[in-house]
């Protein structure tokens, strides 16, 4: 009877230390997923457009470097900050680096980038108006409520010979009230939701409507061909890679960032997007 309870004793010990010598490999480099462990999952916001289409295209490239990539897509500016802050997402992948700065100002967000990814150059469209000649006295110029956006637009109008800003007022922090010269008494209207201005393009006929990019992509239009004017690939507005500032140094998200920094990448949204989405590399 002692030479049974010996016996299983024994056998039970040998379990144990097999169980044991299968898991000390995956404990190496459990925050990359290689030698064979489980891929590390990180859930990224974006927004549908060109954001989330990018995203699912780099996730066969980060699955080679053991990351399983999940992405949540937003129809609006307030939502994927909102979630980073709570923890549902690792990161978020929508908007430039005025809003963001802009964001952590007004809210408080403690939250930081890791790098830029590319530009959406913004844009004007009109039903009516075809050539910058053609606008009239009075226009009404139909922009987003986001004040990020506002020096964004006035710079634009500047740029096209439309207004004169006030010199000492920085471009990107430019309001209306800002505009020292408006020779042909533009009306500039700031109460929309960026996602309802291509509504506002298909409805308002007279009228000039600045438009994202992201949004002017999913409303069938083409930036480039449909435009009445447009930023050129040296605006400052980068769209980048936005987390908790915690995170910042996070193996996991910098390699997000270098893969879609890689050439495979930036050619998949210069041939996919043919200038309306412009890559702009690393170090931004």
């Amino acid at each position: 009877m002692k030479r049974n309870v010996a016996f299983l004793m024994l056998l039970v010990v040998l379990v144990l230390a097999a169980c044991g010598d299968g898991n000390t490999d995956g404990d190496t480099d459990e925050n990359t997923g290689d030698n064979g462990s489980e891929p590390v999952e990180i859930t990224v916001g974006a927004s549908s457009t060109p954001h989330a289409e990018i995203l699912e295209e780099a996730k066969p490239l980060l699955e080679e470097e053991g990351i399983s990539l999940s992405v949540e897509q937003y129809q609006d500016y307030v939502l994927p900050n909102d979630d980073l802050e709570t923890g549902d997402l690792d990161a978020n992948y929508f908007q430039h680096i005025p809003y963001l700065e802009g964001q952590i100002e007004e809210i408080g967000y403690d939250f930081d980038y890791i790098d830029g990814i590319h530009i959406e150059p913004m844009g004007v469209y009109s039903q009516n108006i075809t050539d910058i000649d053609e606008i009239e006295n009075g226009t009404e110029v139909i922009l987003s409520r986001s004040v990020a956006d506002h020096g964004r637009v006035l710079a634009l109008f500047e740029q096209n010979g439309l207004i004169t800003l006030d010199e000492d007022v920085e471009k990107v922090d430019a309001e209306v009230s800002d505009i020292v010269e408006n020779p042909h008494d533009l009306t500039f209207s700031a109460d929309v939701d960026a996602a309802l201005l291509p509504e506002l393009y298909f409805s308002e006929e007279d009228a000039l409507v600045t438009i994202n990019t992201n949004y002017a992509i999913d409303a069938d239009l083409n930036p480039l061909e449909d435009a009445l004017f447009i930023e050129d690939d040296e605006s400052p507005y980068v769209n980048v890679i936005a987390v908790q500032s915690e995170d910042i140094d996070n193996e996991v998200l910098n390699e997000l960032v270098n893969v879609l920094q890689s050439e495979e990448i930036q050619t998949y949204i210069t041939e996919t997007y043919n200038g309306a989405v412009v890559p702009v590399g690393g170090n931004n």
